[in-house]
């Protein structure tokens, strides 16, 4: 969810308005994923690299996240959606750490939509976790008697409940997947928009949907196999 700063600025406001308005989109996108059936939706709220921005933009971006978790639990609950929080939160304020472990509590038995928010979240400290938790849980990982395979690592991700993405939507104009689920974005269909976070709408998400509709996801195969899987029913 990017150009919140951008979009604020062309408008002479500070750049804690664009996260303002932000969220209000956050608001529009959820409700018109559920309504679309999409069934798993992962916003990249706060990077770990954004822990570097001006101590007072970190603050308002804290105080929002706290706000939105206790306004929005109540409808989100009532919209059959499960709320789930990945990133290394033991940086945050206890109280904040608090309110998400009750926002998940409250809507762990949903299974309209899945959303996950990633805060304080970073790509390359996912796969680190996740190497370091494969060494605890299997001793022979670490000396080298038990070989760390790919399914054994992806076990052990923060988003390892859910499938891999299909399709990334990156706002703002930048052309770059910023640490965010590098590891599970290997085969993810890539889209770029060009509008700010702020004002992108269920229009734009739309425009995003039809463009995926459009590709032909080949994971390695050719064309043709496809085809053949497709008339087989094997794919």
């Amino acid at each position: 969810m990017d150009g919140n700063g951008r979009w604020a600025k062309a408008r002479h406001l500070p750049r804690t308005a664009g996260h303002m308005r932000g969220v209000q989109s956050v608001r529009r996108t959820v409700q018109a994923c559920g309504e679309a059936g999409v069934q798993y939706l992962t916003l990249f709220a706060f990077s770990s690299e954004n822990w570097r921005r001006p101590q007072e933009e970190v603050g308002v971006l804290m105080k929002l996240f706290m706000q939105a978790l206790e306004r929005e639990v109540t409808q989100l609950d009532s919209q059959g959606v499960r709320l789930r929080v990945i990133g290394d939160i033991s940086k945050f304020e206890p109280r904040l750490i608090q309110s998400i472990h009750n926002a998940e509590k409250r809507t762990e038995h949903n299974n309209q939509l899945h959303l996950t928010i990633a805060a304080s979240y970073g790509g390359r400290w996912d796969i680190l976790q996740a190497i370091e938790k494969s060494f605890q849980e299997n001793p022979g990982v670490r000396d080298g008697s038990v070989p760390l395979s790919e399914d054994l690592l992806a076990s052990h991700l923060s988003m390892a409940w859910a499938p891999e993405p299909d399709l990334f939507i990156r706002t703002g104009g930048e052309q770059r997947i910023s640490n965010f689920l590098i590891w599970q974005l290997a085969y993810t269909e890539l889209y770029f928009s060009d509008r700010h976070w702020p004002e992108f709408d269920e229009k734009d998400l739309q425009t995003a949907f039809d463009w995926y509709a459009n590709r032909e996801r080949r994971f390695g195969r050719t064309s043709e196999q496809l085809a053949e899987l497709s008339s087989t029913g094997r794919f």
